[in-house]
């Protein structure tokens, strides 16, 4: 994609627009295409967000642009990341959709992380939460507890150590289950893949891709629900999932487990990851240099979205139960994203060390 001129280069370099045209160029995207870049395959939770946002966003940008959603994998998302990072002065026609998976290397100083969330602009944030489940042979041994899965040993298709998946990693080896890790796959959908054909025996996905993909798998009778990650009350308290009020969460089911600890450096390392990773876990931004009427168009378009009367039916279906926050609250949930306390911090980067033998300074 080619860099594009702001409107303050073409004023410094003698092109003078009045306010009231600037205002009207910067609101119409006719006949345009948007692109948006999301740093992982087509087969992921994150993948399955965008799809489900990108027309609706089509039809509430002013002109009606066509919106296509475009992947980039790579490197736990950090490519596609650091591409947008290079991406400047933008015309309206290009937004990236970040991660929990985007954000951990971040927060954990990943030396391939070549990009900074402060340079960009965020206009949408939506929460999601989390599904864990088993194949059919450890489920009918599942009792709410892990004390009958411990002397299993299950297999894990890993994004990346220091990516998402450390928030089920951690989980597990808090419940005392012996679960090996095949590292590098380029999205949870690939996770999937490995756990449909056999290759893997235990799993995640965020609430999108298991919507979509893995609960049929549960109503065929291959899959069994473990746990979500649960949810955030008014005061930061775990709760059921809204969308899978039903199942346990990973709270209660270490509750259950012997060993298994609430309290604690691990349960606070893991809560301060879970928080920074799923409640405010998926958000769109506009690249650095984007002049604030294009930001006001999008926040405008994604606002008329959420005021949707069909908004909440549709998108608890394909996404879950979740906030949307726009403009200011879409700063505040990044602000929320990138933020874990000190100690977690360095909990999980010995835990890494000691777990994956990554080395993060």
């Amino acid at each position: 994609m080619k860099p594009k001129k702001s409107w303050a280069s073409l004023l410094a370099a003698g092109v003078f627009v009045l306010g009231s045209s600037f205002s009207a160029q910067a609101a119409d995207l006719s006949g345009k295409t948007v692109e948006w870049v999301i740093p992982f395959s087509e087969t992921g939770g994150s993948a399955k967000w965008a799809n489900f946002f990108a027309p609706l966003l089509g039809e509430a940008l002013p002109g009606n642009p066509t919106i296509v959603v475009r992947f980039m994998p790579g490197a736990g998302s950090t490519k596609g990341a650091n591409w947008f990072q290079e991406q400047s002065d933008g015309d309206g026609t290009l937004i990236f959709g970040s991660s929990g998976s985007t954000q951990f290397p971040y927060l954990l100083g990943d030396p391939r992380v070549r990009y900074e969330y402060k340079d960009w602009t965020p206009v949408m944030a939506s929460g999601t939460g989390g599904v864990a489940y088993l194949n059919a042979e450890a489920g009918a041994k599942f009792d709410g507890s892990a004390n009958n899965l411990k002397d299993m040993t299950f297999i894990y298709g890993n994004q990346g150590a220091t990516r998402l998946d450390l928030v089920p990693a951690l989980a597990w080896e808090m419940l005392g289950m012996n679960v090996e890790h095949v590292m590098g796959i380029k999205g949870r959908g690939d996770g999937r893949k490995m756990f449909e054909s056999g290759e893997a025996t235990i799993d995640y996905q965020t609430s999108s891709g298991y919507l979509s993909g893995s609960a049929a798998m549960v109503e065929s009778g291959k899959a069994v629900p473990m746990m979500t990650w649960g949810s955030l009350d008014e005061s930061g308290n775990i709760v059921r999932d809204p969308t899978f009020p039903d199942l346990l969460t990973f709270k209660e089911v270490c509750e259950k487990t012997d060993g298994c600890e609430t309290s604690g450096k691990a349960w606070d390392a893991w809560k301060a990851f879970f928080v920074a990773g799923f409640p405010s876990q998926k958000l769109a931004f506009l690249p650095k240099g984007t002049s604030q009427e294009i930001v006001d168009m999008y926040v405008k378009a994604f606002e008329s979205i959420k005021a949707r009367p069909d908004f909440a039916a549709i998108s608890s279906k394909r996404i879950g139960k979740y906030p949307m926050f726009t403009g200011a609250g879409a700063q505040t949930a990044l602000g929320n994203a990138i933020t874990v306390p000190d100690p977690a911090k360095k909990f999980v980067t010995g835990w890494l060390k000691d777990e994956f033998g990554v080395e993060l300074k």
